[in-house]
């Protein structure tokens, strides 16, 4: 049995260099482990608990929910924006974290990792992005971190994919995952 993995990406840009990482992970899966890529966050709009009641709720985000219920962990592509979360993945999580009580994220393993243009590799946004996860219920992974600086030069002519030294740690990342997932709950 495969362990599916969802992989949210909190960049809309086509060429993102956190979708291109995202598109790394599901290429080099390892056996037992599937990488499924989510499209569809530009369609989710903000969440608004007026419009989070049933039969009512925006289609994109019924998919995002069924998506997330349905996959036995996630991963979770932040790049940094403002020295933050970006808009589009905090509104993903939002979106995850309801009915309260009742997350799709609830006692999920979560891991999240990213690059970015600055010398840090975003790691003040993953490290938000941990925390909003966290508190939405999800059995946030604290020691599976992957923050690439100098996105921006180092994958201007090589995709995440054929990059040596990213391309092993990312296996590691989904292999570490892979192995939480597919653990035995306590208890």
């Amino acid at each position: 049995m495969s362990v599916r993995i969802l992989a949210l990406v909190g960049s809309l840009r086509a060429g993102s260099h956190n979708r291109q990482l995202a598109e790394a992970s599901v290429k080099l899966a390892p056996e037992g482990a599937e990488v499924d890529l989510f499209e569809g966050l530009a369609e989710i709009p903000f969440y608004n608990e007026d419009i989070d009641v049933e039969g009512t709720v925006p289609a994109a985000a019924v998919r995002l929910r069924e998506a997330a219920a349905s996959a036995d962990a996630l991963l979770l592509f932040s790049p940094e924006y403002n020295g933050t979360i970006p808009a589009v993945l905090k509104n993903a999580i939002d979106w995850l974290s309801r009915p309260f009580g009742a997350s799709a994220l609830k006692d999920k393993p979560l891991a999240v990792v990213g690059t970015a243009y600055g010398q840090f590799g975003g790691v003040w946004a993953q490290d938000e992005t941990r925390k909003a996860a966290g508190i939405a219920g999800a059995k946030v992974l604290e020691d599976i971190k992957l923050s690439i600086p100098g996105s921006v030069v180092r994958f201007a002519e090589t995709h995440p994919a054929d990059d040596t030294e990213v391309a092993a740690q990312l296996t590691e990342v989904i292999g570490r995952i892979h192995g939480e997932a597919d653990a035995p709950v306590a208890a």
